[in-house]
C-alpha cells in the first residue's frame, strides 16, 4: 500500500508540475501570435525561452513518472501529446532557422494541434477547462459541460479528414441541449490555413457565450476570390446542413475571417443572396470589393464590423480606411475598428466585442 501511495504521489506531483508549465506555454504562444510584428519578433522570441525550458523540464519529469493505474493511460497520452505540440511550436518560434514566415505558420498549426490535444483534458483538470473559457465563466465551469441525460450531439465534428481541403470543422458547445436556437459564427482562415486550426481562434467564446462555430477549409490553398462560387456555394451548403442538424438562429448568422478569409467574407457576404446576416472581416483586402462583385448595393443597411491593424504590413491600413469609406457611402451599418498595436494577425480579444455587437443577448456584465 505504501508503494502504491508513493507512485500515486509521484504521478500527481508530475501532473502538478507539467500542467501549469503547459498552460503557460500555450498561453504565451497565443499572446505572441497576437503581438506578431516583424520589428517585435526578437523580443517575442526572448519572452518564450523560459516557458520552453520549463515545459521541457516538466515534460521529462512527467514522462518518467510511473503510471498508478492503466485507466490513466489515455490521460497521460493526451497530456504528453499536448506538451509535445506546444514544445514544437515554442521551439519553432524561438529558433525558426531559415524558415522565416513559413516557420511561424507551422508554429500556428502546432499551437492549434496542442489545443486539440489539451481540450479533452478539461474534465480532469479544471485549470484547462478555465483556459478554454472566458473569465466570467470560471466560477461555474460545470455549466459549460453536457447536461446529464441529454441526447443532443455536441462537441467537435469534422467533414472528411484533416488533410482534405474543401471540408469543415464544427463546434457545438457541450452545454447545448437543443431547446433554444443559437447563433452561428462561420470563421474563415487566412491564406495557406485550414478550418481545423482556425477553429481554436473562436472556440473559447463559442463555449462561453453559447453559439455554434463553423470553420470551413478553402478548396485551394486560399479562398476563390476570382471565382467566388467555387468556395461560396459550399459555404452556403455547410450553413444549410448545420441548420438542418442543429437549432440555428437564422437571424444571427455571422460570416467572419482573417486576411484572405476577411477578403472572402466581403466577397461572399455582399456578392449574392445567402444566409449571412452579419459580416466581420478582419485584416483583409476589402478596398477591391467593387471590382470583385457587381456593386456595393447589397451593403445598404448590412451590419458590418470591419477590423484592421494600424501596423498591418501586408494590407496597409489605408486600404481598410478606403473600404470603410466606400461601405459607409453605400449605406452599410458599419462599425470600423482600427487597432493601434495590431499588425497582420488576428486580435482574439476582439471576439467578445464582435459577438456582443452581432447578438446583444450574448453580452455579459463581467
Amino acid at each position: 500500500m505504501e508503494g502504491e501511495a508513493s507512485v500515486e504521489r509521484e504521478f500527481g506531483e508530475a501532473v502538478g508540475r507539467l500542467g501549469p508549465a503547459l498552460l503557460v506555454g500555450v498561453d504565451g504562444l497565443k499572446k505572441a501570435f497576437r503581438r506578431l510584428h516583424p520589428p517585435a519578433f526578437a523580443s517575442l522570441q526572448a519572452a518564450l525561452c523560459e516557458p520552453l525550458a520549463k515545459l521541457e523540464a516538466a515534460r521529462g519529469v512527467f514522462a518518467r513518472a510511473p503510471l498508478p493505474e492503466p485507466s490513466l493511460a489515455e490521460f497521460r497520452a493526451d497530456l504528453l501529446a499536448a506538451s509535445d505540440w506546444t514544445s514544437k511550436a515554442l521551439s519553432r518560434f524561438v529558433e525558426p532557422g531559415g524558415e522565416g514566415a513559413m516557420g511561424v505558420l507551422e508554429a500556428l498549426h502546432e499551437h492549434a494541434r496542442a489545443q486539440a490535444c489539451l481540450n479533452p483534458l478539461r474534465l480532469a483538470l479544471p485549470p484547462v477547462s478555465a483556459w478554454f473559457a472566458e473569465s466570467f465563466r470560471h466560477a461555474d465551469l460545470a455549466s459549460l459541460e453536457k447536461r446529464e441525460g441529454s441526447a443532443t450531439q455536441v462537441g467537435l465534428f469534422r467533414s472528411g479528414s484533416a488533410e482534405e481541403r474543401g471540408g469543415f470543422d464544427l463546434y457545438v458547445p457541450e452545454s447545448y441541449d437543443g431547446r433554444e436556437a443559437w447563433p452561428l459564427v462561420v470563421a474563415l482562415h487566412g491564406g495557406s490555413g485550414n478550418g481545423a486550426d482556425f477553429l481554436w481562434t473562436w472556440l473559447r467564446e463559442a463555449r462561453s457565450r453559447k453559439f455554434f462555430l463553423l470553420s470551413p477549409t478553402s478548396r485551394g490553398s486560399t479562398w476563390s476570390f476570382n471565382a467566388p462560387d467555387v468556395d461560396g456555394i459550399p459555404l452556403r451548403e455547410m450553413v444549410a446542413w448545420s441548420s438542418s442538424e442543429w437549432n440555428v438562429d437564422e437571424e444571427h448568422v455571422l460570416l467572419t475571417g482573417l486576411s484572405d478569409g476577411g477578403t472572402m467574407t466581403g466577397i461572399v457576404g455582399l456578392g449574392g443572396d445567402g444566409p449571412f446576416t452579419h459580416l466581420a472581416p478582419a485584416c483583409g483586402a476589402l478596398a477591391a470589393l467593387e471590382s470583385a462583385i457587381d456593386s456595393l448595393d447589397r451593403a445598404r443597411e448590412k451590419p458590418i464590423y470591419l477590423v484592421h491593424g494600424a501596423l498591418d504590413w501586408m494590407f496597409p491600413v489605408a486600404m481598410a480606411r478606403e473600404a470603410a469609406a466606400s461601405l459607409e457611402e453605400a449605406g452599410a451599418a458599419l462599425v470600423y475598428r482600427e487597432i493601434d498595436d495590431l499588425s497582420h494577425t488576428y486580435p482574439r480579444e476582439e471576439n467578445a466585442r464582435i459577438i456582443e455587437w452581432f447578438d446583444p443577448r450574448r453580452k455579459t456584465d463581467a
